[in-house]
């Protein structure tokens, strides 16, 4: 084991100062991800900055009428918060898809944004990776791909997917997330938050070393009180997704599609927000050929890897289907409602 420093700073402003001083130093919150890695040998920092009790916790008002919740909050606090489940039950059900309520009890709400693939050929040191060692290309290309991606990829390249039930639907309701560095505050959209693989595959976010989330703010959205988040897996439970959607959905009076929101999981390098079929919802008719339509024009561009040992050409019926039923439940729901 490489012998790392452990630092507890006073406040974040003084944990973002020591990170951004230091190319070696890491951030350590939960632990749920950064500890496996370290366990692996995936990852060495030399400095180990705790921010435990540094940064928020509570989940509060937000001045546009949404929720502001700090980035120090627990996955399962944010889960059953009585805000949460009704004003954006999406987010509820996508965390407590994720991971078991041990894991849930110590991730927080921003570590769990920054947590890395579970590819694993990025945690097999024995692997070529091209997201671990750039250049070296990619394992799952030609092996287990199962779990991989089918959008935003490049050919040949890293087809890793994002693991966060949360972010996607994070996505799916133009959260923001407030972000302190060394320059001061920004705030990043969660859509843009994380990258596609691009030529840099070694990066999953936008965020400099040393950037700190400090907090997640949902705006005001009435449309996603009337959400939900599906998730297809191998298994009932601990398991990552082979295709989620986080969706909400809004029909008039007459059958027409008011508003829909609609972000994909398990099927990119980062949380794939699906505007296209959005865009091919809106004012149509809330019908099953409508989704499935619209979750086809999405999937138009996806490229899927054919292995002998475990392909993921399947996850684009997967998507459609998923899509469409995950919409259809909730435009039943509002006609129950009704």
């Amino acid at each position: 084991m490489k012998p790392f420093a452990y630092t507890r700073p006073g406040d974040a402003a003084a944990a973002v100062a020591v990170v951004s001083a230091d190319p070696s130093a890491a951030y350590l919150a939960g632990g749920t991800n950064l500890v496996d890695h370290l366990k692996l040998g995936l990852v060495e920092p030399g400095t180990l900055v705790d921010v435990t009790g540094l940064l928020p916790t509570g989940i509060t008002p937000a001045p546009d009428g949404g929720l502001s919740i700090g980035a120090g909050a627990r996955n399962t606090d944010v889960a059953v918060d009585p805000r949460v489940r009704r004003d954006y039950p999406a987010l509820s059900a996508a965390l407590l898809a994720g991971a078991s309520g041990q894991l849930r009890n110590m991730a927080t709400t921003g570590g769990n944004l920054l947590q890395r693939t579970r590819c694993s050929y990025f945690a097999d040191l024995t692997a070529p990776c091209t997201k671990r060692d750039p250049g070296q290309g990619c394992s799952a290309q030609h092996g287990w791909a199962r779990h991989h991606a089918i959008l935003g990829a490049p050919e040949g390249g890293c087809i890793a997917t994002h693991p966060s039930d949360m972010a996607v639907a994070l996505a799916a309701f133009d959260a923001r997330v407030h972000v302190l560095g060394p320059d001061g505050e920004r705030t990043v959209a969660a859509t843009e938050l994380h990258r596609l693989p691009g030529d840099d595959p070694g990066r999953d976010t936008v965020l400099e070393h040393g950037e700190l989330i400090t907090s997640v703010e949902l705006p005001a959205l009435p449309v996603a009180a009337h959400s939900t988040y599906r998730k297809v897996r191998d298994r009932a439970s601990y398991a990552f997704a082979l295709v989620s959607v986080a969706a909400a959905l809004d029909v008039a009076d007459d059958g027409t599609v008011r508003d829909v929101r609609i972000a994909l999981g398990g099927v990119a390098h980062r949380p794939w927000r699906a505007h296209r079929a959005e865009q091919a919802l809106l004012g149509g008719p809330a019908t099953d050929e409508a989704f499935r339509a619209a979750a086809a024009a999405e999937t138009v561009d996806a490229r899927a890897v054919d292995t002998a040992v475990g392909g993921n050409a399947f996850k684009i019926p997967l998507v459609a289907g998923t899509v469409t039923a995950t919409l259809r439940g909730l435009a039943a729901h509002r006609t129950e409602a009704a």
